[in-house]
């Protein structure tokens, strides 16, 4: 109220010293020069002016002639730049009241002011929308109301912009609404929707500004209360045109679209409907509108578009604005096409501005406006000055009544500020107070914030983990589902091989038959070639010999003519006589030479019969040969065939194993690179078994792929005469099953080896990890090569080995450097270092108990008192221990000694260690743990007596002894049978030496307590601020040692997983898992 008065006097106090210069001058301007530029400038002026007299940070209803102002300036300058070149300098993301303010102004030019605004805010949308976002944040007061008008000015101007027919403030006739939509069903379908989303937006800002008013009292009378339902009015004008407009579209669409089609349509208008009802009810029942607008009532139910009839039945919203409700101070209402007149030259803004305020009146209908007089009487002059005169002295009056009120307000004041002075004090001192206060709360603050940030990473290390097992899982799956596949597809080439080796078995049992054949019909052929010919030499034996006959005879009888020709001579009678006789045997040597000729003509009848069966033989001998060639070569056809299938199914079967070798090296090569594989680790020495066993199945492949070979070699030679061809081809067989064999497992092999070099190369230091990382992916691109030359046929012969085998002998002497020294151990010493270990713990623990009875003794002579009584308590207890750590070591020795009893079978002590080496190494380490733990011990035990140690270090010697035997019971058991009596005895040893233990513990605490010195904590002659600064002190100790604490504790942390990782690299670890986990 104060304020209020204040601010009223300083403008009364301007108006008086304004008012007696202010005449002079506008007469005085009224002749001025009317250039362009200072016509400019004068309307750049007023509308800066107006502009911040609308939009200010006062809670009321803006002044109609200042946004009145605003959209003649619109109309003048044909665009919104003088506008928003001056809200641009207001601070709207600062102040919520100037921000609704500003939307109420910006609402009424879009609506009145030129139609070139919507364009010229357009580019202005971005900033609209973030300030909108940011409005959005808070959940009451005006910052949501603003959030909610921004988004309906953005959702007006898109909506202008996307339908440039609608005018600003949405008042058409029927023909431009049917032109607006073309005439298009779609058209008028989307413009449905666009308005539906408009309404909604003025619904929203509806409801809004009624759910922050308390409709409980008559808010709608005080300045706040207008200033929130000012803007209703803008919003009562474009919902009544929306809804008109909604309705007459939906019985448009109706009349062109199934009923169906449009259910979604129908459903959102009556939710529309019934908003819209009853915020229009409860606007006509607030005073605040009743005298400014005239607000339309609705119909009771909605129309019904289902019946085109209702149409008619439909009433059309009128909004009534009286013709003096622009303003509530009475101002008169003028028309906005009688103010728009763009040729009327701008006056001087400064002069108007002096007007409005003292008058409060508009320069176009204020009768006092002497810039609109181009002259002055003089009678006028003084009317006027006169009626100044008793303005001036009216408000000298009211100053007078105001400085009396302002008087009685100072001394009001003026008490208050006592009042607040010492409340001033008060506070003061609650501050310094608070300040201690909000130390200790910042320390606490501080607590909590580590507490989250050490949850906050516990969280997501959890998550990473969680995402490392989905993703090992994937990773699982996808392996398994791989190794399905080469199952499959490995029995399907075992099913193919079996199938070749039928075909082949059945050629080959074909061949032997055809075989046997052709050798029965060859010496059938040859028999019957051997007859024929003993037969034919016979016979010509026989007519050889009657011609020899047949030529001695002819020559005897050529003998006998020539004698008997010359016996003629000698005698008659002899000749007579000897010429019967010789008749005679003449006739007997006919007789016999005919004998000879028939017997001839018959041996030629019988060769002639003998030749023409030894002819028909020797035909069908030939033919019968032919058919048996003919025979031979289709089966010979047939073989070769086969052979042909039988080799592209070799090299197919062939072909896929290394196909399925590729993928799974392949495949390595992919999961090395792999992000999750980083948390994969493995051991040298595991890595070296997998290159050891790579190297030996690669010698296996090149005595496969060379028998390969010489097989295919010696089968493309030509075919065999007999059954050595069946040997043959189950050598082949045996050849290309062991080939397939030993390729898949080759490439298993081999992909391991660069899995677990990989990760391997994890747990190295970086140079050594870089040069196994670079090897095992060379040894990748090596095993492909060699995998790709033996996918062709000549390049089988060639593929060469010696590149892969140099690798993988880089990666084994690699991985040989890398493996712990305790692995270097022969196996035969495995056993006597077993026994060694175990008898130097004993002894470290004899010697341990006579220290500690030498220890006790000499404190006995030493010490007295208290001192004397714990020392002798710490060094009974200590000797407890010992004992019991004695009786643990022997009964882990009798328990070791049945487990290797019972598990050696035939074999040797020394080789039942050797066979169970990592069992063996695990004893040693154990019982090393409890021999240094006890040696330890009483070393701590000794300086405690002594005076110099810390019962601390006692205390963690007594915790270590007992993680120790607890390695050792663990080692022992994990063989043994859990009948075992030994095992018995060792489980209550063990049992024991946990005793002894918390003995050791409680009595050190004991003794601690009663040694230590307990200062009391005298605090009464300390003063106020004292012991607030040791407080602070405190306080300051207390964090540092937490935070050293909360170190020391992520420090051992630390040195626990080093511990652990060594321990497992010292002993192999993990490699019974075979590799990466």
């Amino acid at each position: 109220m104060f304020k209020l008065l204040m601010a009223t006097m300083d403008r009364v106090k301007s108006s008086m010293q304004q008012v007696p210069n202010a005449i002079p001058k506008v007469i005085r301007r009224t002749g001025g020069a009317n250039s362009l530029e200072l016509e400019k400038e004068n309307f750049e002026r007023g509308q800066a002016v107006s502009i911040n007299k609308a939009i200010n940070t006062q809670e009321v209803a803006v002044k109609e002639k200042h946004a009145r102002t605003c959209i003649l300036g619109t109309h003048h300058e044909k665009g919104a730049h003088t506008f928003w070149a001056a809200v641009n300098r207001l601070p709207l993301s600062s102040n919520a009241v100037l921000c609704w303010k500003f939307c109420h102004v910006f609402h009424k030019l879009l609506r009145d002011g030129h139609p070139n605004v919507i364009k010229d805010s357009m580019r202005n949308k971005a900033d609209l929308t973030d300030m909108s976002r940011m409005w959005g944040h808070l959940s009451e007061g005006y910052g949501k109301l603003c959030s909610i008008y921004l988004k309906l000015l953005i959702t007006k101007m898109e909506f202008h912009i996307k339908n440039p027919r609608f005018p600003g403030n949405l008042q058409m006739s029927n023909r431009q609404l049917d032109e607006a939509g073309e005439n298009d069903v779609n058209n008028f379908f989307q413009l449905t929707v666009e308005m539906f989303d408009y309404l909604e937006c003025e619904l929203n800002l509806f409801l809004g500004v009624f759910s922050s008013l308390d409709m409980s009292r008559s808010v709608s009378v005080t300045a706040a209360g207008q200033c929130r339902l000012a803007p209703l009015i803008q919003v009562i004008l474009d919902s009544s045109h929306l809804y008109d407009y909604t309705v007459k579209l939906l019985f448009k669409l109706h009349s062109c679209l199934p009923a169906d089609t449009l259910q979604g349509h129908r459903d959102r208008f009556q939710e529309q409907f019934k908003k819209l009802k009853s915020l229009f009810y409860r606007s006509s029942n607030l005073q605040y509108f009743k005298r400014l607008i005239q607000i339309p009532q609705l119909p009771e139910n909605p129309p019904n578009f289902l019946r085109a009839s209702a149409l008619s039945e439909h009433i059309s919203p009128v909004v009534v604005i009286p013709a003096e409700s622009s303003s509530p101070e009475s101002e008169h209402m003028v028309e906005t096409d009688d103010l728009v007149d763009t040729d009327i030259p701008s006056l001087p803004a400064a002069v108007e501005t002096k007007f409005d305020d003292l008058f409060g009146t508009s320069a176009a209908i204020d009768p006092f406006n002497f810039n609109s007089q181009n002259g002055m009487r003089k009678e006028d002059k003084d009317r006027l000055i006169e009626q100044l005169t008793r303005e001036i002295q009216a408000l000298k009056e009211e100053l007078e009544s105001f400085r009396l009120e302002s008087g009685r307000l100072c001394q009001v004041l003026r008490g208050r500020v006592s009042e607040l002075e010492a409340e001033l004090a008060e506070q003061s001192h609650l501050r310094l107070q608070a300040l201690g206060e909000s130390e200790f709360l910042k320390a606490e603050l501080d607590d909590l914030r580590r507490v989250r940030e050490d949850t906050e990473k516990e969280q997501r290390s959890l998550t990473e983990i969680e995402k490392k097992a989905q993703a090992n899982e994937q990773r699982y799956t996808k392996l398994k589902e791989k190794y399905t596949e080469l199952v499959q597809s490995h029995a399907d080439l075992l099913r193919k091989n079996a199938e070749v080796t039928r075909q082949v078995t059945v050629a080959q049992a074909a061949q032997d038959e055809v075989e046997d054949v052709r050798r029965e019909m060859q010496e059938k052929v040859k028999a019957a070639h051997e007859a024929a010919d003993r037969q034919e030499r016979e016979q010509m034996e026989q007519f050889q010999q009657l011609q020899r006959e047949l030529v001695s005879s002819r020559a005897e009888l050529d003998s006998l003519k020539t004698s008997v020709a010359s016996s003629q001579q000698a005698s008659s009678e002899v000749l007579s006589t000897q010429l019967a006789a010789l008749q005679s045997e003449k006739a007997e040597l006919v007789q016999s030479l005919s004998k000879v000729d028939a017997e001839l003509a018959a041996q030629g009848e019988e060769l002639e019969r003998v030749q023409s069966s030894l002819a028909t033989e020797r035909e069908s001998g030939v033919k019968t040969a032919e058919a048996l060639q003919n025979q031979l070569n289709e089966k010979e056809s047939r073989e070769q065939a086969l052979e042909s299938q039988l080799v592209a199914a070799r090299w197919s079967s062939l072909q896929g194993a290394v196909e399925e070798a590729e993928k799974i090296i392949q495949d390595s090569l992919a999961r090395i690179d792999d992000p999750a594989h980083i948390s994969c680790t493995s051991s040298a020495d595991y890595l070296a078994s997998r290159c050891q066993a790579s190297l030996d199945c690669i010698d296996r492949l090149h005595s496969a792929g060379d028998a390969f070979i010489a097989d295919n070699t010696a089968g493309t030679a030509g075919p065999s005469g007999d059954r050595q061809g069946a040997g043959d081809a189950c050598r082949k067989r045996r050849g290309v099953s062991e080939l397939l064999r030993v390729v898949t497992q080759c490439g298993h092999l081999v992909g391991d080896t660069i899995v677990q070099g990989s990760a391997t190369s994890h747990m190295v230091p970086v140079e050594q990890a870089d040069a196994l990382s670079e090897s095992v992916k060379t040894c990748g691109a090596e095993a492909l090569a060699l995998l790709g030359r033996m996918k062709q046929q000549d390049g089988l012969a060639a593929a060469d080995d010696g590149k892969l085998k140099a690798v993988l002998e880089a990666i084994l002497a690699t991985a040989e450097k890398l493996r712990p020294r305790g692995l270097e151990l022969q196996q035969g010493e495995l056993g006597d270092l077993v026994e060694q270990e175990m008898a130097a713990t004993s002894a470290a623990v004899e010697s341990a108990a006579a220290r500690i009875e030498e220890m006790l003794n000499k404190s006995r002579a030493v010490d007295t008192g208290i001192k004397m009584e714990v020392n002798e308590r710490i060094l009974a207890s200590c000797t407890e221990l010992m004992r019991a750590i004695k009786e643990l070591v022997l009964s882990s020795k009798h328990l070791q000694r049945d487990i290797v009893e019972s598990g050696r079978g035939a074999a040797s002590m020394k080789e039942f260690y050797a066979k169970n080496s990592r069992w063996t190494e695990g004893l040693i380490s154990a019982s090393k743990a409890v021999g240094w733990g006890a040696t330890v011990m009483v070393d701590a035990a000794d300086l405690v007596v002594q005076g110099k140690g810390k019962f601390e270090e006692l205390m963690v010697c007594s915790h270590e002894i007992a993680a120790s035997t607890a390695q050792l019971v663990a080692a022992s058991k994990v063989k043994a049978d859990k009948d075992s009596g030994n095992l018995h005895r060792l489980q209550q040893a063990s049992r024991g030496v946990t005793q002894a233990t918390a003995a050791v513990v409680a009595s050190t605490k004991s003794g601690k307590s009663q040694i230590e010195e307990k200062d009391t904590m005298d605090f009464s002659s300390m003063t106020l601020t004292q012991i607030k600064r040791q407080e602070m002190d405190a306080q300051v100790l207390v964090l540092e040692l937490e935070t050293r604490l909360q170190k020391e504790r992520e420090r051992l942390g630390e040195l626990r997983k080093k511990h652990y990782l060594l321990a497992g690299v010292a002993e192999g670890w993990g490699d019974n898992e075979e590799g990466t986990g």
